[in-house]
């Protein structure tokens, strides 16, 4: 009888680690593929002539930032931009910066708000009044702390655009540093947008990163911009786009010139803090959405558990290792490919263990929103 139970368990486990695996595969080769192996040519605009830009950034008390980065997004190899930064409310010099800086650069307009108008948390109501405030219909969104990758910023991203398109899916790693904090850091990224992209270029975009990417300004005003979702302090950026981005409007672009390169934390708390900003606008995704990322991780999760069982059955040990072994090769190969086509030439190397890290990380950090007060902006 007791056999006979644990034969019958060991086949379930058996079945679970098996069923795990082969979802897996199909998100490795038929959704995460589209990135790792994506042909990432060099920005050719189709628009004859480049149309005007406007590149635009909130931001408070971000004086250091501003002062090393305007001058980058300045020197883009564009004929026709504007650069519009709205200060919010910032008591660090940044106004009498920014006023003499636009003294000096004509291409440059200020918008300043004084006193706190925000009734609601978050940069969407002052990146709302930056993008009312721009001339120009195609929008270029980054933030402060962000600096192009080179003077060919706007060309790739604005390049990506068709007849057809009204939004443009970039990348946005954050910059390399010493210590296991940045490694984590950086290949969270890698994942997060390894997905995102992946999903974009499928057809089905749910979310971007504020730090890259554009859209045109009449596809914010027709939808109302940020309206639905003011009173999430998040969501800015993955919120709007799961509301108005779809197969036909939406395109990505992952060529190295058209990344922009951010200050990660500096130390584990503020890092946690930014996280649980992040991932407090999941639960507002759709019901498709959720899916298709809860199985995601609910597989991961199952599958390890599943193999960890199977050495504690009356199983040879050679089936659970093979299972394991056979999802790794596929792993390393999609996130080795990935990484590279990303500028992230080493971080596949940390892919199992980071891997395992974040299968506990993210749920305890997501659980702790639940309990906790929101996680302010600024």
């Amino acid at each position: 009888m007791i056999e006979t139970y644990i034969k019958t368990l060991t086949y379930i486990v058996l079945g679970i680690a098996g069923s795990s695996l082969l979802i897996h595969l199909i998100y490795y080769w038929a959704v995460f593929a589209r990135v790792s192996f994506f042909k990432s040519k060099k920005a050719v605009p189709a628009q004859s002539p480049q149309v005007a830009v406007s590149i635009v950034i909130s931001a408070r008390n971000e004086y250091l930032k501003l002062e090393r980065n305007l001058p980058l997004l300045f020197a883009q190899d564009y004929p026709d931009f504007e650069v519009v930064v709205v200060n919010d409310c910032s008591d660090d010099g940044s106004e009498e910066m920014l006023t003499d800086y636009a003294r000096r650069e004509p291409r440059l307009k200020l918008v300043h708000i004084r006193q706190s108008l925000n009734f609601f948390q978050g940069k969407k109501f002052p990146l709302s009044i930056g993008i009312k405030s721009a001339k120009n219909e195609i929008l270029l969104l980054t933030d402060a702390d962000c600096a192009p990758r080179s003077n060919q910023w706007i060309n790739s991203m604005v390049a990506a655009y068709r007849e057809k398109t009204e939004m443009v899916l970039g990348y946005g790693p954050y910059q390399r540093k010493a210590g296991l904090l940045n490694l984590l850091i950086r290949f969270d990224t890698l994942h997060i947008g390894l997905q995102y992209l992946s999903y974009a270029h499928a057809g089905a975009p749910y979310m971007g990163v504020g730090r890259n990417m554009s859209y045109r300004k009449s596809l914010f005003l027709k939808n109302k911009g940020f309206t639905s979702h003011y009173s999430i302090p998040s969501g800015d950026d993955d919120l709007f786009v799961a509301k108005v981005a779809n197969k036909r409007n939406t395109r990505i672009v992952i060529h190295e010139d058209s990344r922009t390169y951010s200050e990660p934390s500096k130390n584990f708390s503020a890092w946690v803090r930014q996280k649980r900003r992040h991932l407090s606008t999941g639960k507002y995704y759709s019901a498709g959405v959720k899916f298709k990322l809860g199985l995601y991780y609910f597989t991961q999760f199952s599958f390890y558990a599943a193999c960890a069982g199977l050495y504690f059955l009356p199983i040879h040990f050679v089936f659970p290792t093979a299972l394991l072994a056979f999802r790794l090769i596929n792993q390393l190969i999609i996130f080795g490919a990935a990484s590279k086509r990303l500028g992230e030439r080493s971080i596949w190397l940390i892919t199992p263990f980071a891997e395992l890290f974040f299968m506990f990380f993210n749920p305890i950090v997501a659980f702790t929103n639940i309990f906790s007060k929101q996680v302010r902006w600024k």
